[in-house]
């Protein structure tokens, strides 16, 4: 059984990313502390960045607790300043879609939170994508995994390729 408890001093970061934009440090806790049914992790925004893309989750709910800093959240078609020792709710609706970018001058950082659902739909409003998760919430590398990410205008009918 691990310990559970652990310190914003002890975190192990992560980098991850893609291009300009996207570029973020994240520190899983849930795992490392015994979590089960919840997700959370710290993450760290530089100024003018992002995590990840403006999306919305059909099954997975989220939520958010600003560190520190300043930033804007885009929730649902609009934009809210944020700040440390603001709580943001992010419920499992397609209608609902949001995004952390850090427009301030200085770092931002916040808890991440979320159910640990082992299937899941994403929308993508922005790039005009979908998103399939079903798997091990765990390891996002286990082969076992099944993600696809699509647009709906590839899509194929349900009939496409199965014997006549």
């Amino acid at each position: 059984m691990s310990k559970p408890v652990m310190n914003l001093d002890d975190l192990e970061y992560t980098e991850f990313g893609k291009g300009e934009k996207f570029l973020a440090e994240r520190a899983a806790v849930s795992n490392k502390i015994g979590g089960k049914r919840l997700g959370y992790a710290v993450v760290r925004l530089k100024p003018g960045k992002r995590a990840w893309p403006y999306h919305s989750h059909c099954v997975s709910e989220e939520a958010f607790y600003v560190l520190e800093g300043e930033g804007t959240l885009r929730h649902a078609d609009e934009e809210y300043p944020i700040r440390a020792g603001d709580f943001i709710c992010s419920p499992a609706e397609p209608e609902q879609p949001h995004q952390i970018i850090n427009t301030s001058e200085k770092s931002l950082s916040y808890i991440a939170i979320s159910t640990l659902d082992h299937t899941d739909v994403m929308h993508y409003p922005d790039s005009g994508k979908y998103g399939v998760w079903h798997g091990n919430t765990d390891n996002i590398a286990d082969p076992a995994n099944f993600i696809v990410f699509a647009r709906k205008d590839t899509a194929v009918e349900y009939w496409d390729g199965e014997a006549e």
